[in-house]
């Protein structure tokens, strides 16, 4: 009877949190490895988002859990680019640690089922996706993985990227012809 409001909301619904997570995982480890460019970073930068989502804002309600993710996302990316700068000023580099090439992303079932030649088109059309967002700047990469991968609204978007909801739009519209450009690249590789 003298619990936390907030703990007992999250009591009541242990199973919303997790499927949350569940939903954004695999979106959301793409977006940190296109902005990244690194698998080891990306997953760190996921983990990290979630645990963060997890224990601070778990109790609010489950509605403002996917601007309040990504907003925390795009803290930890550029946290890790930030580190890189400094490791790559002071000539510090990571060195490899025994078990860093599993990729447990790998490891889960293939949607595809199998057929070779949608497998070798598929991993084709997701490279040309990659290279193309990988040459966007990274405000421009953010919207359009906020608003086109994940379907959020140009309030969420906003408060994911920390902007103004005019900003927002800016960033989305100044992407009609690189998302252009992507759905060609695509449409060609079919």
């Amino acid at each position: 009877t003298g619990a936390c409001p907030a703990a007992q909301r999250v009591a009541d619904a242990p199973g919303r949190i997790e499927d949350f997570l569940r939903e954004v995982e695999r979106r959301s480890f793409l977006m940190a490895r296109i902005a990244l460019g690194n698998e080891a970073d990306a997953l760190d930068a996921v983990q990290d988002t979630m645990l963060r989502l997890v224990q601070g804002y778990a109790a609010r309600p489950h509605e403002e859990w996917r601007p309040l993710f990504y907003r925390i996302l795009r803290n930890r990316i550029t946290d890790f680019r930030r580190r890189r700068k400094i490791e790559s000023l002071l000539g510090v580099w990571r060195s490899p640690v025994a078990g860093d090439d599993e990729d447990p992303i790998a490891e889960l079932p293939d949607p595809a089922g199998g057929d070779p030649e949608r497998l070798v088109a598929g991993e084709r059309r997701g490279q040309a996706l990659m290279a193309a967002l990988a040459r966007l700047p990274e405000r421009q990469q953010q919207a359009f993985m906020l608003r086109c991968w994940e379907g959020l609204s140009t309030i969420d978007t906003a408060a994911a990227m920390g902007c103004s909801e005019g900003r927002s739009e800016e960033h989305t519209s100044e992407l009609q012809s690189p998302c252009n450009l992507v759905c060609r690249l695509l449409l060609e590789k079919k």
